[in-house]
C-alpha cells in the first residue's frame, strides 16, 4: 500500500494505540528551552521522577535572554531565574546544555538540525510551537505544551491524536527576489490561518525541491501559522549534504546505515492525502503582511484590502480591528509605507543564508534616518560564521545593530521591543497584536525585503532595490 512520508515515520514510532483514540509514540529526540522547561522539571520533582533518557535530551537558553553584545545571564534581569533553573535542572539530570557562553548556543529550532541533534526519520519534540521548523530535514517534529514536555522527559513517549495528511505542492520556479518566506506567506494567505488545522503538512513540488535546506526551514517554520503542528519536506541529496559531519550526526558505519534509511523516506507514488493544495511558484511575488494575522499577506505591489467586501460579519470585524490596530486604511499601498524599525532574526530567518542575503542588500547602503535596524543571528555558530565572512562589518557600516544569538524581538521576551504605535518590518513568524511589544505594529517579510526597507525607511519592492 502506498504511504506518505508522515505515515512512514509515524508507523515506525508507534508503541500502542490508546483507549482514548490517541497513539503513544516513542520520541527520538527532545530539546528544551528556558521558558517551558522549569515547570516541567518542577513537575518531575513533585512526583519524584527522573528524566528517563537524558542522552536523548538537549537544552538551550534562547527565549528569555538578552542579545546585546557582551550579555550574560543578568543582562536581562527577568530571565535570570529561568536561566539558573535551566542550568540547575540540566546538571541534576545529566542533560547537555547549550547555555549562554557555549560555542553552540542558539535558538532551539536553529541548533537542533545545525548540530545534528534532529535527524531525518526521527520523532522530535520541543515545548515550542515552531518545532515544526525541523521537519524540513524529514523529521516528524512536534511542538508540545509544558505538560507534554514533562511527559516526554519522564517516559520518552508522547500521546496524541494522529493528524490527517495534507500536501502543498509548489510547482514551477520562484521568480527573482522571491524567497521561501514569500512562498509560505503566500500559502497562508491562500489557505487561511486555519487551513492546516488537524493536519500534518508535506511540502512538495519542483519549487520546494529547488530550495536550499535553510530555505526549507523557513517554509516549515510557519506551518503552525497555517494551523498545522507538523510541516515536512522529504529528505534528499541536499538534506544529506547538509547533515554530513554535523557534531551529533552518526559517524562511520552508523552514518552508512542512517543514509540507507533516510533514502527510503519519501512519499510513495499514489499515496493518498486528505487534503491537497496546488500553488504555482511563478505566481508568488515578494510578500508582506498588512494586518495582525499571517494570513493578512499580499504582494508588496498590492494595497491594503477593504474589509467591507467580506460577507461574514465576524471575519469582517476581525479585519477591521486589524486595520485599526495597524493604523492603516483600505487602499493604502504597501510600497512606500514608512517604517520605524527593522528586525532580521528569529527561528524563521536567522541562518547564515538569511544573513548573507540581507547583507547583500545592505552593502554600500545606509540605514535611513530615524530607523532602528537590528540583526540577531540564530546561533553562536551562525554568528561566528557571519563574522568570519565579514557580514557583521557590512551591517555595522550600514548602521545595523549586530547582536548575540537568541529569540530577541520575535517574542518580545528580552530587551528588544517594538515601541507602541511604531511600525516594524520583521523576518519573524507572527504579527499578532502586541507580539513584538505592547502596541507594536509588525509587518512580516523576507530578510531581503527587511534590509531594503531599512535602507529606504519604508517598505519597498526588493526587485527594484
Amino acid at each position: 500500500m502506498a504511504t506518505t512520508l508522515f505515515d512512514k515515520i509515524w508507523d515506525e514510532h508507534v508503541i500502542r494505540a490508546m483507549p482514548d483514540g490517541k497513539t503513544l509514540l516513542h520520541i527520538d529526540r527532545h530539546i528544551l528551552h528556558d521558558i517551558t522547561s522549569p515547570q516541567a522539571f518542577e513537575g518531575l520533582e513533585a512526583k519524584g521522577r527522573r528524566v528517563r533518557n537524558p542522552e536523548l535530551t538537549a537544552a538551550t537558553e534562547d527565549h528569555i535572554v538578552a542579545t546585546t553584545p557582551g550579555r550574560d545571564e543578568t543582562t536581562y534581569a527577568p530571565g535570570a531565574e529561568f536561566i539558573r533553573a535551566m542550568r540547575k535542572s540540566a546538571e541534576e539530570h545529566g542533560i547537555r546544555l547549550f547555555g549562554l557562553g557555549d560555542m553552540q548556543q542558539g535558538i532551539v529550532h536553529v541548533i537542533a538540525p545545525e548540530l545534528g541533534i534532529a535527524l531525518p526519520g526521527s520523532t522530535h519534540t520541543c515545548g515550542d510551537s515552531h518545532t515544526c521548523t525541523v521537519g524540513a530535514i524529514g523529521a516528524l517534529a512536534i511542538g508540545v505544551g509544558t505538560s507534554d514536555v514533562e511527559h516526554v522527559l519522564a517516559t520518552q513517549t508522547l500521546k496524541l491524536h494522529k493528524p490527517k495528511r495534507m500536501r502543498i505542492e509548489i510547482s514551477g520556479a520562484l521568480g527573482p527576489g522571491v524567497t521561501a518566506k514569500d512562498a509560505i506567506l503566500h500559502i497562508i494567505a491562500a489557505v487561511g490561518a486555519a487551513g492546516g488545522n488537524g493536519h500534518a503538512v508535506e511540502y512538495a513540488g519542483a519549487a520546494v525541491r529547488a530550495l536550499a535546506i535553510e530555505a526549507r526551514f523557513t517554509l516549515c517554520n510557519m506551518s503552525i501559522e497555517l494551523g498545522a503542528r507538523i510541516g515536512m519536506v522529504a529528505p534528499d541529496a541536499a538534506t544529506i549534504e547538509y547533515l554530513a559531519d554535523r557534531p551529533f550526526t552518526p559517524q562511520g558505519e552508523a552514518w552508512d546505515a542512517a543514509l540507507a534509511h533516510w533514502r527510503s523516506l519519501a512519499t510513495d507514488d499514489h499515496a493518498i492525502f486528505d487534503k491537497e493544495v496546488a500553488i504555482d511558484g511563478g505566481e508568488i511575488a515578494p510578500t508582506v503582511t498588512w494586518g495582525t494575522s499571517p494570513e493578512d499577506a499580499i504582494p508588496v505591489t498590492g494595497a491594503v484590502p477593504d474589509p467591507a467586501t467580506i460577507s461574514d460579519p465576524g471575519r469582517r470585524a476581525t479585519k477591521e480591528r486589524a486595520l485599526d490596530y495597524m493604523g492603516l486604511t483600505p487602499g493604502t499601498p504597501l510600497e512606500g509605507l514608512a517604517i520605524d524599525m527593522v528586525f532580521i532574526g528569529a527561528c524563521t530567518n536567522s541562518r547564515i543564508s538569511d544573513l548573507r542575503e540581507a547583507a547583500r542588500i545592505a552593502e554600500g547602503g545606509r540605514v535611513a534616518g530615524g530607523v532602528r535596524a537590528m540583526v540577531v543571528p540564530g546561533s553562536s555558530t551562525v554568528k561566528r560564521q557571519a563574522e568570519a565572512e565579514g557580514l557583521d562589518r557590512i551591517f555595522a557600516a550600514a548602521g545595523f545593530e549586530w547582536h548575540e544569538s537568541g529569540c530577541s524581538m520575535c517574542c518580545a521576551l528580552g530587551d528588544d521591543l517594538v515601541a507602541p504605535g511604531t511600525r516594524c518590518i520583521s523576518t519573524s513568524n507572527r504579527n499578532f497584536e502586541n507580539r513584538q511589544g505592547p502596541g507594536g505594529r509588525t509587518h512580516l517579510a523576507s530578510p531581503a525585503m527587511a534590509a531594503a526597507a531599512a535602507l529606504a525607511g519604508k517598505i519597498v519592492d526588493v526587485r527594484k532595490a
